[in-house]
């Protein structure tokens, strides 16, 4: 029967290889199963949650600019209504019962499209210049000048860490590294504006509380 029990020890040496040989190839192929079973948990769970946060995301990208016009309109109607303290005004708060709504604005200092031909020079220039040093990516000038041509989350470079990087000028003395800043000076010549939305509920005490959107602070 399958589940007798063999005594090795009458098992000549040919007949113990194919044992052993036998034993090993269904360890492998447990560990084969178990390996394709746990890579098809891993898969669904993936493909579960991707299509689900995808989803999210493109739900919030539809009311993020749905409420933007919807606000951009609403604005226009505070404005013929004489609600705005000032015509320059960039923002509002509205509520009504237990839910406000705030939309602040903000003049930001933006860069057009020659910054996007110097950030591509200046991660060439600084790739060459760590080629020429010792300690390479971990030179801290390396290291801080990268930084500062990061990316918000709209993809906007930010105006006072580009600022920062006209502060190396003079540590780099490099004609193509000045080159570059005066043409990120150029460009900084676009003003926009930042808009944020802001959202309050009241709770059981009667207190305004922040509904906040952001997944992590639900």
């Amino acid at each position: 029967t399958m589940n007798q029990t063999i005594d090795i020890s009458k098992l000549s040496a040919a007949e113990r290889a194919e044992l052993a040989r036998q034993l090993g190839e269904a360890e492998v192929r447990e560990q084969r199963e178990r390996k394709d079973a746990y890579e098809g948990i891993k898969v669904q769970f993936l493909q579960d949650v991707k299509a689900r946060l995808m989803r999210h995301v493109q739900d919030c990208r539809d009311f993020k600019e749905w409420l933007r016009g919807e606000a951009e309109a609403y604005m226009k109607v505070l404005h013929q209504y004489g609600q705005l303290k000032r015509d320059d005004q960039l923002g509002f708060s509205v509520k009504d019962g237990d839910f406000k709504v705030q939309m602040k604005g903000s003049r930001v200092k933006r860069f057009d499209e020659r910054a996007d031909v110097a950030e591509k020079r200046l991660v060439d220039f600084l790739n060459a210049w760590i080629a020429r040093t010792d300690d390479g990516r971990r030179n801290p000038m390396y290291k801080l000048a990268m930084g500062m041509i990061q990316r918000n989350e709209a993809g906007d470079l930010d105006y006072k860490s580009i600022s920062q990087l006209y502060e190396l000028e003079a540590d780099f003395n490099d004609a193509e590294y000045s080159s570059i800043m005066q043409l990120f000076k150029e460009s900084h010549c676009v003003e926009g504006t930042a808009i944020q939305f802001y959202f309050e509920t009241k709770d059981k005490y009667n207190r305004w509380t922040k509904v906040e959107p952001s997944f992590n602070k639900m």
